[in-house]
């Protein structure tokens, strides 16, 4: 029967959101803090064979990487699923990115303001695609907060791509940033562009 599942309920509409950005920015907490279900993370323990390969400067705690991507799930309404994909952060597996951004509403680049240049490869790899994104800038406990706009001004993205502060651990935070995605696309799309 068209326009149902077995169960007999309405067939869910799927949206799908890429979450992108430089190594250690917070793609793997953002995932897990939004999806309704438990996410699904590629990470693998970091070994000797990343030293000189991974820059760990601003982020010398970390000891796991996505090697892969990271995977969730939110329901919006009765019938619209979104689905996360996280990418990987290091420009090694760059690869991935192509292939999980077949088919995204948009994206989220995911901005640490310690390694703000990590930011440049996402926003260059979305613009160059057309693929609409906004810039989310997490915001760590003890470190510095920077404004929106001056964050902006430091990337250099267009007027149009908003710029927002979050925290990528606050489940309420990331989703202002998704919304704000969203509605983005929104605009797009009756805008024509």
């Amino acid at each position: 029967m068209e326009g149902s599942v077995a169960q007999g309920g309405p067939v869910p509409d799927t949206l799908k959101i890429v979450v992108a950005g430089g190594f250690g920015a917070g793609k793997t907490t953002l995932v897990s803090a939004l999806s309704e279900v438990e996410s699904l993370h590629t990470e693998e323990v970091m070994t000797s064979e990343s030293v000189g390969v991974d820059d760990l400067d601003g982020v010398e705690g970390k000891t796991t990487t996505t090697v892969a991507l990271d995977f969730g799930r939110i329901t919006l309404d009765g019938s619209t699923v979104v689905y996360l994909f996280g990418t990987p952060g290091q420009r090694r597996f760059s690869f991935m990115w192509e292939e999980l951004a077949q088919g995204a509403l948009g994206a989220v680049v995911l901005a640490d303001t310690r390694r703000l240049a990590d930011s440049f490869d996402a926003i260059d790899f979305f613009e160059s695609r057309g693929v609409p994104f906004v810039v989310a800038v997490n915001c760590f406990d003890g470190q510095r907060t920077h404004r929106a706009e001056d964050v902006r001004v430091a990337l250099d993205v267009a007027d149009g791509v908003p710029v927002l502060l979050c925290d990528a651990r606050e489940r309420e935070s990331v989703k202002e940033v998704v919304v704000e995605l969203v509605s983005l696309v929104l605009r797009l799309e009756l805008s024509g562009a």
